[in-house]
């Protein structure tokens, strides 16, 4: 089941007796999770017909006994257990039974991050109850996830407006919806958010010094980037969200790099790259600071780095020799 599939099935009332909601984007589970829930059982009898599990720590008979537990003044309970991949041999065994005639009035929902597809209980699972994927949007789906959650809260983006917020926060779900809410509630009565409205919003955020320094770094102004880097570690930024936040951008360079290298006309980039037009006349005019060659390294620096400092080594003597090599001229 697709989730935009599950969504709609959960708004008519289409409840199965057994879900699987696992995916790489914690903030979609959850949400779902969250939907699930509140169809499934009323937040005023969740008492009675609410059981959370953790499936690091629960066993299989606990959670078995839950779910065959008959509901108290509603016609369903809920029975959830996070961390749904992380059940031992022992709870799978247990409950592989349950899945052959789970309870009509139960909702068993295995909430996870990945499972293992190879092991016969979520194989089972999978058959005999919804499964649904919540997969991190790619860079070229954000915009429209943005104008989405926008209209959802009842408002109309500028396209131009939904990329640029896009751009600057990424593909942190968590804290793109946060600033969603930021720009609505700044908006007020004003329908449509446009550019300015969400400069305004972002431009007290670290994420604009994030912008700015991946800015810097494309267009090989050293002093610049030198001095956003140091600006943004002494102020608390994560090196490897910045590191995310380059690899992005210099993905976009590299896209258009090898376009303007296969003679694409400029009438026909914005389209080709699936990049804003907005933002498309500074990524061409940055890609053109670098070969395809040079790029290629940049990426296999940031791999270095990224294993660096996963590993604690020295952030920022190791993040200021990547921006001098990457703002070589």
């Amino acid at each position: 089941m697709k989730p935009e599939e599950f969504n709609k099935a959960v708004e008519k009332g289409e409840l199965a007796s057994l879900y699987l909601l696992y995916g790489d984007e914690p903030y979609l589970v959850e949400r779902a999770v969250k939907k699930l829930m509140d169809r499934a059982v009323d937040p005023g009898f969740r008492d009675f017909n609410l059981d959370i599990f953790y499936g690091n720590e629960c066993k299989g008979e606990e959670v078995f006994s839950a779910a065959q537990t008959l509901p108290m003044f509603a016609d369903r309970r809920v029975v959830l257990v996070k961390k749904g991949g992380d059940l031992s041999a022992h709870a799978m065994e247990v409950l592989l039974p349950y899945l052959q005639d789970p309870s009509p009035g139960t909702c068993l929902i295995l909430q996870a991050e990945k499972v293992d597809g190879r092991k016969k209980f979520y194989a089972d699972f999978k058959k005999r109850g919804e499964a649904v994927e919540f997969k991190r949007p790619y860079e070229n789906q954000l915009g429209p996830y943005v104008r989405d959650e926008v209209r959802a809260a009842g408002k109309k983006i500028e396209p131009a407006a939904a990329e640029l917020l896009a751009y600057l926060v990424g593909n942190n779900l968590q804290e793109l919806v946060s600033q969603i809410e930021k720009l609505c509630i700044y908006c007020g009565k004003k329908e449509t958010v446009a550019v300015a409205d969400v400069k305004a919003i972002v431009s007290d955020t670290k994420v604009e010094s994030v912008f700015e320094f991946t800015d810097a770094l494309g267009s090989k102004d050293l002093p610049r980037a030198l001095k956003m880097l140091t600006a943004l570690l002494q102020d608390g930024e994560v090196p490897l969200r910045m590191l995310g936040a380059v690899a992005r951008h210099f993905r976009q360079l590299w896209q258009v790099r090898e376009l303007l290298d296969r003679k694409v006309p400029q009438s026909e980039l914005a389209k080709a790259s699936g990049i804003n037009p907005y933002f498309l006349g500074k990524v061409t005019a940055q890609a053109r600071n670098y070969t395809t060659a040079e790029l290629q390294r940049i990426f296999e620096r940031m791999l270095e780095l990224d294993l660096a400092f996963k590993s604690g080594g020295l952030e920022e003597p190791l993040f200021e020799r990547f921006v001098m090599e990457a703002c070589r001229r």
